[in-house]
């Protein structure tokens, strides 16, 4: 913008080297009033900022609480993972101490008392999921079976045809391999 000819000297809004100078009264009260109003949307943006940083971090106390109690339900669960089994094993155990401590007993009565204890065994398997491995007849699996030795026999080759320890699985992972022989399936050839 160069100097107008029409305005008088002292209310030109630039000079000729593009410097602002004096203005009009009229220009000097919009400038004032868009002053106010960037003024007023600045103000309004730093609340707008200030609520949305409170905002965010109050959601990332508590997502990080969150993510702390998690942690904590994990690490309880892996520390009281075995409380159950353990309790399904009490009666096992007290079971036991008490065949030790039984005076003279007779044969049957400690074949019943046996009986007895492994069927709370068994009970407290069950409950903890722990499923026997007794692959006699099977095809061997060599992620479930250790082969203890292969042997000639009647049965197809890789056919376990005894067991000597068997195996137990606890939600279909192995925990113990079934320790078995395995058919190599040459019996009767010569």
């Amino acid at each position: 913008m160069t100097q107008n000819s029409n305005q008088p000297h002292g209310s030109a809004d630039v000079l000729t080297d593009g410097n602002p100078t004096t203005a009009t009264g009229a220009d000097a009260g919009e400038i004032a009033h868009v002053a106010a109003d960037i003024g007023a949307e600045l103000a309004h943006a730093q609340a707008e900022v200030a609520e949305l940083k409170d905002a965010w971090l109050r959601a990332k106390a508590e997502t990080e609480n969150a993510r702390r109690i998690a942690q904590a339900d994990v690490a309880k669960a892996h520390k009281y993972a075995i409380e159950r089994f353990a309790e399904d094993l009490l009666p096992v155990k007290d079971a036991l101490e008490k065949t030790l401590t039984a005076g003279d007993v007779s044969l049957a009565a400690l074949q019943s008392g046996a009986e007895l204890t492994l069927k709370a065994l068994r009970t407290a398997f069950d409950r903890a999921q722990v499923v026997e491995l007794d692959p006699k007849g099977e095809k061997f699996d060599p992620h479930r079976h250790q082969a203890m030795q292969m042997v000639p026999s009647n049965q197809p080759a890789n056919t376990v045809v005894d067991v000597f320890q068997k195996g137990y699985l606890v939600n279909d992972r192995v925990l113990r391999p079934a320790l078995v022989t395995v058919s190599s399936g040459t019996a009767g050839q010569a």
